[in-house]
């Protein structure tokens, strides 16, 4: 997979045009991503890349670097900026998440010393299926990824809600960024009292269904139990865009199974595979 013209049009302005203070002048960087995009979305390891791309040495610190800055993530987010600016996103968010099995090559990350923001357990958890990652994410109705967020693959969905939501942050020309959707979308496992709390403070209109076993103990309790949550049917027919948008990621091998040691690689190839997705829109 290589970056057509008119998607390079939309990332090379938001790229660091700065060369790092030792070694001279970067490496081309529409080359460099290009080499990343080919070793997650064919899932070989760095030293089989072929040569075309260069030294694999030179395109792993490109990418652990702009992990360590930030800089993916804010490519990411300038794009998102862009579409909300020229309308392309509607604000109907739906949330879930996936697991993800983990390489015997993603175990080892030493646990002291990890950079800044890297959670202590990498966000590897190790159940009878073995090591695994779990992606918690919000996409928008086309099937776009808006936010991601890590966490170890026994992790439940529910607490992960609060973070991927406080991960949604898109810029806007004037003003501060807008972090509220109109409208959040998710399946049963996100039927909690917290999180309809949390959406309707902030004035979020949610459409989550509620479970078997929390219907028969609000009917059980007569008129304490308070009225059923609102659900709107069709609208939660759009749920499955989160789903889709899960398969479009999964279609990158290097993202399928995680053979990166630390969360931090990780999520920047999260955020890669977002870029091109936003960038061919």
């Amino acid at each position: 997979m290589s970056l057509t013209d008119a998607q390079w049009a939309r990332i090379e302005p938001l790229l660091p045009d700065r060369a790092p203070k030792r070694g001279g002048r970067w490496r081309d960087h529409r080359q460099v991503i290009d080499a990343i995009a080919f070793k997650y979305r064919t899932g070989c390891p760095w030293m089989d890349l072929p040569e075309r791309f260069g030294s694999w040495k030179g395109v792993h610190n490109r990418l652990r670097k702009w992990a360590a800055d930030g800089t993916w993530e804010k490519v990411f987010t300038a794009l998102l900026a862009q579409a909300d600016a020229e309308g392309d996103l509607d604000w109907v968010v739906a949330v879930d998440s996936t697991i993800v099995r983990a390489h015997q090559h993603a175990a080892g990350a030493r646990p002291k010393g990890a950079p800044a923001g890297e959670p202590a357990d990498h966000a590897l958890g190790r159940s009878r299926g073995g090591l695994t990652t779990k992606i918690h994410l919000a996409a928008d109705s086309r099937c776009r990824p808006l936010a991601f967020h890590l966490t170890p693959g026994q992790a439940g969905d529910a607490p992960g809600f609060t973070q991927v939501m406080a991960r949604l942050r898109v810029p806007r020309p004037t003003g501060r960024p807008r972090t509220t959707p109109e409208v959040v979308l998710a399946d049963k496992a996100y039927s909690s009292r917290a999180i309809r709390s949390h959406l309707r403070r902030r004035g979020i209109r949610a459409v989550i269904p509620q479970p078997l076993d929390q219907i028969a103990k609000r009917k059980r309790r007569g008129r304490s139990g308070g009225r059923p949550p609102a659900f709107d049917k069709n609208t939660y027919r759009q749920r499955n865009t989160v789903e889709r948008c899960i398969n479009k990621l999964k279609q990158w091998r290097g993202l399928a199974t995680r053979y990166d040691k630390t969360a931090a690689i990780y999520l920047a190839a999260l955020h890669i595979a977002g870029i091109f997705i936003w960038s061919t829109r």
